[in-house]
């Protein structure tokens, strides 16, 4: 069975800055990517970042410039490093990994989400 564990929840003001990680564990055969998506109140869910197990980044372009998306694969964790928090940044984010538990197919999983919140 795989878990994602987020953490990183918070209440920021506007220009803030806050860390959100992200570890899989459990059975784990290899890990394609991990990103993270957010999703406010009355939206849809949307990419915000996703790295590759090769390093790759892809990012949002509303958050391009703000935030920065690592991963730790030996730990099989991602970070998400947001600064210049907006109102607008305001959501869930949902932690998200694309990987296999043995040799066969790659699937996604989900973590349970951690609330960000950006006011003042």
């Amino acid at each position: 069975q795989v878990q994602l564990v987020e953490s990183g929840v918070g209440l920021v003001q506007p220009g803030g800055s806050l860390r959100l990680s992200c570890v899989a564990s459990g059975i784990i055969f290899s890990i394609d990517g991990m990103g993270w998506y957010r999703q406010a109140p009355g939206k849809e869910r949307e990419l915000v970042a996703r790295i590759t197990s090769g390093g790759g980044t892809n990012l949002a372009d509303s958050v391009k410039g703000r935030f920065t998306i690592t991963g730790d694969n030996a730990k099989n964790t991602v970070y998400l490093q947001m600064n210049s928090l907006k109102p607008e940044d305001t959501a869930v984010y949902y932690c998200n990994a694309v990987l296999s538990i043995d040799s066969g197919p790659q699937y996604g999983f989900w973590g349970r989400g951690t609330q960000v919140t950006v006011s003042s």
